[in-house]
């Protein structure tokens, strides 16, 4: 929960542009509460970690400060609207005084995920549940309301019964090695179950690979997922489809106009089809190859245990419900990256903030078919594994996008100590720092930023750990902290070698007294922005005249700029 001084400090953050985050939402208020605030209290409740609204800072004004002129009647109305979702919200409210102004900030809780979504109750379900995109507020599809609700239990679609199919879809050359493995690996199973008094057909209904339909026997769907001889028979996209591009985007064509280098469909069981798919994968990538001593290895672009686990992951948590049993798990290759899209979000209470320690499963008799066939295990161990595996091969960290409505996995064949960041890194040689914070300044070198949550996944560490190493890089200046507590987000000061450059004679360049002031602030503080500019000048200055004095100050070699937007920074130039 925020006190007051963490309220102030995020509110002073706010106003020198220093804070920008899809968990922050800043409204005027200065007449009362305003309209549609519902959207992002609900959208913040279906958020991981939740989110803050500040009601008193303009954002349209260059974060101008307004104030709340009837703060109790805004409290007031914002408790009773926080009281109208459902479930109902507790938020914690702080009054902070700014200025001689009334600043109201409200953390609003992320909702337990056995109540979400959370929804404006007068709208209803399917009108009043947001979701929090970028930094804004979207109403949830039906089939995003459904991924909420159904992970509040355990779905069952992968015991559902392929009622066009029957025995004879089922491979006897691989449901006989299964039987003869579940025998002798789990015979206490066998035996319970009094499997060698029945016949296969009533061994495999036992095992669930089978289902009655009264008189009639049916595979499951899992069953014909991992048992079949052609599963894609009755469900077309329940396959892996593969397509190389030939640049970093789709839309970059080859040398006579083609869109791919190779399109591909890998059909059958899923142990054959997960087969085929990193074999593909491997024969599109780069090869190189170590020699350690007077042996020669192969070094694929990325590696295959990652790969591998990462398109296990995608079949076996993928959503089978109605909703999208037409939509298939793509790979898609180009040429910096890879990526493994598979439908349906993250389940339950999963999240992006405790994918590496949570777990959940989504269908959990096809995670035990395939468990009992030697495919997976089960231990929920997958995504360790990928991070394990890239780090291992001096790779970064995968990353993972959770869209609800599909889940996302990105390699990166960029090594993360290449020749050209060693070479940047050298310039920081003489500094006090440890080979994480190196890293660390080479992820950043070539990422806009970071959170404490990568650098955990970076250099496998605790968050103690994590922000310790972020403090003494702060410290230091090489880094700026972005926001406050779990909301911070942390960028270079300075995205670029340091070059030597002939001294700059200031009193020969003619400058006004605002830019003197301005290239002392920067002296003292390390950097400028453009809001902080105006505050500089003793008379008021427009946002126009404030771009002008610094873009000057650009253009005659003295300071440069980073960022873009409202994340401008103006930094002396070395």
């Amino acid at each position: 929960m925020m006190n007051a001084h963490d309220s102030l400090e995020l509110v002073r953050a706010i106003q020198m542009g220093e804070f920008e985050d899809a968990q922050l939402e800043v409204k005027r208020a200065q007449k009362g509460l305003p309209q549609h605030l519902n959207e992002t209290i609900s959208a913040f409740a279906n958020h991981p970690e939740g989110g803050i609204i500040v009601l008193g800072v303009d954002e349209s004004q260059q974060f101008a400060l307004t104030g709340v002129e009837e703060v109790q009647d805004v409290l007031t109305e914002l408790t009773d609207l926080a009281s109208k979702m459902e479930p109902p919200l507790s938020l914690d409210i702080q009054v902070v005084d700014v200025d001689h102004k009334s600043v109201i900030v409200a953390e609003v809780p992320e909702c337990d995920f056995r109540y979400k979504p959370c929804f404006y109750k007068p709208s209803g379900i399917q009108v009043g549940s947001y979701l929090r995109v970028g930094n804004q507020n979207r109403r949830m599809t039906p089939y995003e309301v459904f991924t909420f609700i159904i992970g509040h239990g355990q779905p069952t679609f992968d015991r559902e019964l392929v009622k066009a199919a029957s025995i004879s879809d089922l491979d006897e050359k691989q449901f006989q090695p299964y039987l003869e493995k579940i025998q002798r690996n789990r015979s206490n199973i066998w035996n319970r179950l009094r499997l060698s008094d029945k016949d296969v057909v009533n061994q495999l209904v036992a095992l669930d690979v089978l289902g009655r339909d009264k008189e009639a026997i049916h595979p499951t769907l899992a069953g014909l997922l991992v048992l079949g001889n052609w599963p894609q028979k009755y469900f077309p996209s329940l396959m892996i489809s593969f397509v190389r591009y030939f640049g970093i985007d789709s839309e970059t064509r080859g040398p006579r106009g083609e869109r791919f280098q190779d399109d591909t469909q890998f059909e059958g069981p899923l142990t054959e089809v997960i087969d085929q798919a990193v074999n593909r994968c491997i024969a599109n990538m780069k090869q190189s190859t170590l020699v350690e001593g007077v042996l020669h290895r192969m070094v694929f672009e990325y590696p295959e245990e990652a790969l591998r686990e990462a398109l296990v992951n995608a079949v076996v948590h993928r959503d089978y419900s109605q909703y999208v049993l037409g939509s298939q798990v793509r790979i898609e290759m180009y040429a910096n990256r890879l990526e493994i899209i598979s439908p349906g979000g993250l389940f339950g209470p999963v999240s992006l903030a405790n994918l590496e320690t949570s777990q959940a499963s989504r269908n959990q008799l096809l995670i035990r078919l395939l468990g009992e066939v030697g495919l997976v295990e089960n231990r929920g161990s997958g995504i360790r594994a990928m991070v394990s595996a890239m780090r291992e091969a001096h790779l970064e960290p995968p990353q993972f996008e959770d869209h609800r409505d599909y889940f996302k996995v990105i390699f990166s064949n960029q090594a993360l100590l290449d020749p050209e960041s060693l070479a940047w890194l050298n310039q920081f040689a003489g500094l006090p720092l440890n080979s994480r914070q190196r890293i660390s300044l080479a992820y950043l070198h070539k990422h806009e930023q970071m959170t404490n949550p990568e650098y955990c996944r970076l250099n496998s560490v605790d968050s103690v750990t994590a922000t310790r190493d972020l403090k003494g890089l702060v410290e230091s200046g090489l880094i700026e902290m972005l926001g406050t507590r779990r909301w911070a987000i942390y960028r270079l000061v300075l995205n670029q070698v340091a070059t030597q450059q002939l001294p700059i004679y200031l009193d020969e360049l003619k400058l006004n007294p605002r830019q003197e002031l301005a290239i002392k602030w920067i002296g003292d503080k390390g950097f400028i922005t453009s809001q902080q500019y105006k505050l500089l000048s003793k008379t008021p200055i427009s946002e126009k005249t404030a771009q002008n004095d610094l873009n000057d100050l650009v253009e005659k070699g003295v300071i440069t700029r980073i960022g873009h937007a409202r994340s401008t920074r103006y930094l002396k130039k070395r």
